[in-house]
């Protein structure tokens, strides 16, 4: 099966089964799903988040309460600006000058709460959560399609703000969890750490991949390259 095809059945397993949360329809998204809160909890009680000052996120529902539960123990969180497509391209939440976490985590409350920086603005980061249409076992993430959780982490790594030691987790309904090997690109960010409402997988099960290195340049194309301003600046400094 194909990336798009496994999409489209994790997507209509969800909905058919009534495990889809808001917004509805799960199709198109990183779909949310019932269960996103102990996935959450499951996360919050390692070693890894314990350890983590920055964390960055992506903006979607089932990941909201991984931002919430962040912001709450103090943690700095980072989410990208939708589509990078400004040359400040996070949005930085900083516990400190949060008064309504709820708001924070929201898409519109973050970029009215957040504040804007560029990749020389961010900490290093010393975890990462992604949020995922369906994920392997051994790590191999599928997303919506867009691409740009990857990107954004390729872009963190080009500024040395990533690298192979940041711990890399999703967190994800049961039945997105899928036998491998899934289809998935070199530039593809693994998972190391999976967290469902039932479980967690990690060790052994996930993380065996490498991170990728940086952008890979060869799977952008032009049109992309031109509506990203830090990938315009990154072509520049490498020549």
């Amino acid at each position: 099966m194909d990336k798009q095809g496994l999409r489209e059945s994790v997507w209509d397993e969800l909905e058919d089964s009534g495990a889809a949360r808001f917004p509805f329809p799960p199709h198109g998204r990183i779909p949310n799903y019932e269960g996103a809160d102990t996935a959450a909890a499951g996360l919050a009680e390692t070693r890894a988040w314990a350890r983590a000052d920055a964390v960055k996120a992506n903006p979607d529902a089932p990941q909201r309460p991984v931002r919430r539960r962040a912001l709450e123990a103090g943690k700095t969180v980072y989410v990208a600006v939708p589509r990078l497509r400004d040359e400040d391209c996070f949005l930085r939440l900083d516990p400190d000058r949060i008064d309504d976490v709820d708001r924070a985590t929201t898409i519109d409350g973050s970029a009215e709460l957040g504040e804007q920086v560029g990749p020389e603005g961010v900490e290093p980061i010393d975890l990462v959560v992604s949020g995922s249409v369906a994920v392997d076992p051994g790590g191999r993430r599928v997303g919506k399609g867009e691409g740009y959780s990857d990107l954004e982490f390729a872009v963190l790594r080009e500024f040395g703000l990533v690298d192979d030691g940041t711990v890399t987790a999703t967190t994800v309904h049961e039945r997105q969890v899928r036998e491998g090997p899934l289809p998935t690109s070199d530039h593809d960010v693994p998972m190391d750490r999976i967290y469902t409402p039932e479980r967690a997988v990690r060790g052994d099960e996930a993380g065996t991949a490498a991170k990728p290195s940086g952008v890979a340049w060869d799977a952008l194309d032009e049109e992309r390259i031109e509506a990203i301003p830090v990938l315009g600046r990154l072509r520049e400094r490498d020549g």
